[in-house]
């Protein structure tokens, strides 16, 4: 049994992260300051006697001893690490360093979720983890982009200066239950959209790609990359199989059941045409990839969407 450390842990992926790691066996501490996670997501744990639950931001020194740590603690869709641009990039900044000094500290494992994002708008594809990326360093997505690069780059220098175990994971597009209904991230959008019979919303001619991987595929990957002994990574995790937004919005439309139709808007800046992983790494490395097609992953989160608007 291990004590793992969860920063983020409220959040989305952390909180399947955190049922996962009870589930094994491990001692869990769950860190978040609720910017964007929700306590409603590991309510079910509260009264576990291997959970722990810890409100605190990762920009403030934070002291454990642990045996490994996954730092999920970043806003990670558009619309919320935009609302506070100077707090995202503190938070994979001034928090990285505080959460690399714990595990130096104490000896843990860390692993860093990383993002797709570090691609920026890709000259590549697919992405490869070599791939450097094409990213504006001033524009309205850098606080995201150039936080997590710059957290990448202290993961690397203190594996190099103080011997820490890294692990540095990046995420591609993830979906799945307990994602935030209002983050405007374009599954959660459309799945809203199509339950309340409005016209779905895409930018643009709605030819740019996304892969989307479903939120059990993910943690999977993840956890395979930290219990590894050989690699540090980076190394992509997400599906490989593209899909236009028009695609995905008449695969909700229809999932759903929806007479919604679709409505164009402007392109917003900086918003990349493709985004696709290659993940030979992780097949190679991890013997991992994803096991839930788009439409059996649809299934599972429009019933968890469903649930919650008829418990308002």
């Amino acid at each position: 049994m291990s004590t793992v450390l969860v920063t983020g842990g409220a959040g989305f992926l952390g909180s399947h992260l955190c049922d996962r790691l009870i589930e094994r066996g491990d001692e869990v501490i769950c860190l978040d300051n609720f910017f964007t996670g929700n306590k409603e997501n590991v309510r079910h744990l509260l009264g576990h006697d291997r959970f722990e639950l810890v409100r605190h931001d990762i920009v403030h020194p934070f002291y454990f001893e642990v045996d490994q740590i996954f730092n999920l603690a970043c806003p990670a869709s558009p619309e919320a690490y935009q609302h506070n641009p100077i707090k995202t990039i503190k938070t994979s900044t001034v928090g990285m360093v505080n959460v690399m000094g714990l595990a130096k500290r104490c000896g843990a494992r860390i692993l860093h979720a990383s993002t797709s994002e570090v691609y920026g708008d890709p000259q590549v594809h697919p992405q490869t983890e070599d791939y450097w990326g094409h990213v504006n360093p001033i524009g309205p997505r850098s606080c995201y982009d150039e936080g997590k690069r710059i957290a990448e780059s202290l993961m690397m220098n203190y594996h190099e200066a103080h011997d820490v175990q890294i692990r540095i994971i990046r995420i591609f597009n993830t979906y799945g239950p307990r994602m935030d209904p209002n983050d405007g991230r374009v599954i959660s959008n459309f799945i809203n959209q199509a339950l309340r019979g409005e016209a779905l919303t895409i930018y643009g001619e709605g030819t740019q790609t996304r892969s989307f991987c479903y939120c059990s595929d993910l943690i999977e990957g993840m956890l395979r990359l930290m219990d590894q002994d050989e690699h540090s990574g980076p190394v992509n995790i997400g599906n490989p199989v593209e899909n236009t937004m028009l695609e995905l919005a008449e695969a909700v439309i229809a999932a759903v059941g929806s007479s919604s139709t679709i409505a164009h808007l402007p392109l917003p800046k900086d918003d990349p045409q493709r985004r696709c992983p290659d993940i030979t790494r992780a097949k190679e490395w991890l013997g991992w990839e994803p096991k839930v097609d788009l439409q059996q992953g649809l299934h599972k989160t429009i019933e968890w969407y469903r649930k919650l608007a008829a418990a308002v």
